[in-house]
């Protein structure tokens, strides 16, 4: 039967390590650019317990652990043991009890701000400092600050997302207030971006959020989308989508796609570059005629269907820019709000597409009659 790990105090820690005990900090990488107990190994703990040999060769060596507050070391410390390890101990309080006792710590390797902000996501193994900073180093297009807009607005420059274009002509309305979250009341009759761009900057002023008045059109879309990692597609409008669609194509960008109508809603990645991936007009070729479009004015929609499929799309921006998890490039992914169903169908680029084909060469932008799309 194993013995009990030792948990000794950041004290008595430290003198083990000046008589030459190894210690090691198994919080994440982002965790411990606050600064670590000087003189510990930074290694974190999922990658310790993967491959405990690449970092401790020696199974009788004596080993600290030290973690946040004490809960991941001894858990590691149980773990390495069950790997034989025969000297081993925790610190209690972790680097917390460390710190405020006064012992000595490394220095940071960001700012105070930077790491109390995103310390949620600096704790996370898949976004880390380093994701984190991709983060700050990316430039998503947003077209639309309505409905979709809103939430997908708020989410990324939570997330610290450092530059982010708000296209949009419209001017706030009252009926927009039922589910566009990004404006307030005293915004009515002001221009979405700029109410926009004041809400972002109470959120986190660390987010440059570029205003761009004006309405995508074949004059402006390749020189307003140019130059962003990701393009997302909060639009209401058929003429906004195809617009952007042919331009992301063009430009290699992934187009996150969003839209909604009354209880039930779709999000997708469109990314032909992307191998399994397809573009908008794969799935729909040409706009429906004008007489078939829904009606913007009498059009209704449940004021939260917006929030989960923004949500869902500023998500799919996160992954791409951090290139982690698997994409919904190539899938449609349906919602029924009243069901609280998701469906997802498959999607396949089309040899045919008029914008993706094969031998397709990219054609001349063309501004469509502004027919409704519901976003």
């Amino acid at each position: 039967m194993n013995e009990a790990i030792i948990e000794l105090s950041p004290e008595q820690a430290y003198e083990r390590r000046q008589s030459g005990a190894l210690l090691v900090d198994v919080r994440e990488d982002g965790e411990r650019a606050a600064g670590m107990a000087e003189g510990a190994m930074g290694v974190s703990k999922s990658r310790l317990e993967a491959e405990p040999g690449d970092w401790l060769p020696d199974l009788t060596a004596e080993i600290g652990l030290i973690c946040a507050v004490g809960r991941r070391s001894m858990q590691c410390a149980r773990l390495l043991q069950l790997r034989g390890y025969t000297h081993l101990f925790s610190v209690a309080g972790g680097t917390t009890r460390w710190k405020a006792v006064g012992l000595p710590m490394t220095e940071p390797t960001a700012d105070a701000d930077f790491l109390e902000r995103y310390s949620r996501h600096l704790r996370l193994s898949e976004v880390g400092l380093d994701g984190q900073r991709k983060l700050a180093a990316a430039r998503v297009a947003l077209i639309g600050a309505g409905g979709l807009g809103s939430p997908v607005a708020l989410y990324l420059a939570a997330a610290g997302i450092g530059h982010i274009t708000l296209i949009d002509d419209d001017l706030v309305d009252r009926s927009n207030l039922q589910r566009q979250v990004l404006h307030r009341d005293a915004d009515i009759g002001m221009p979405k971006v700029e109410s926009g761009c004041r809400t972002l900057a109470a959120l986190n002023p660390h987010v440059v959020v570029e205003p761009q008045r004006t309405r995508l059109l074949a004059g402006n879309v390749e020189a307003l989308l140019s130059g962003h990692d990701v393009v997302i597609d909060g639009s209401d409008n058929f003429s906004t989508r195809y617009l952007a669609n042919d331009a992301c194509v063009r430009l290699g960008l992934p187009m996150i796609y969003g839209a909604v109508q009354g209880f039930d809603g779709q999000v997708s990645v469109f990314w032909p570059a992307r191998e399994g991936g397809s573009c908008y007009r794969c799935l729909f070729p040409e706009p429906p005629p004008p007489e078939f479009a829904p009606n913007c004015a009498e059009a209704g929609v449940l004021g939260v269907l917006p929030g989960v499929i923004g949500l869902l799309q500023a998500t799919e921006a996160i992954k791409l820019i951090l290139g982690i998890g698997e994409p919904l490039s190539g899938t449609l992914l349906q919602f029924d709000a009243l069901g609280m169903r998701f469906n997802r169908l498959r999607l396949l680029r089309d040899p045919g597409c008029p914008r993706c084909g094969d031998g397709v060469k990219a054609g001349d932008y063309v501004d469509l009659p502004a027919a409704c799309g519901v976003g």
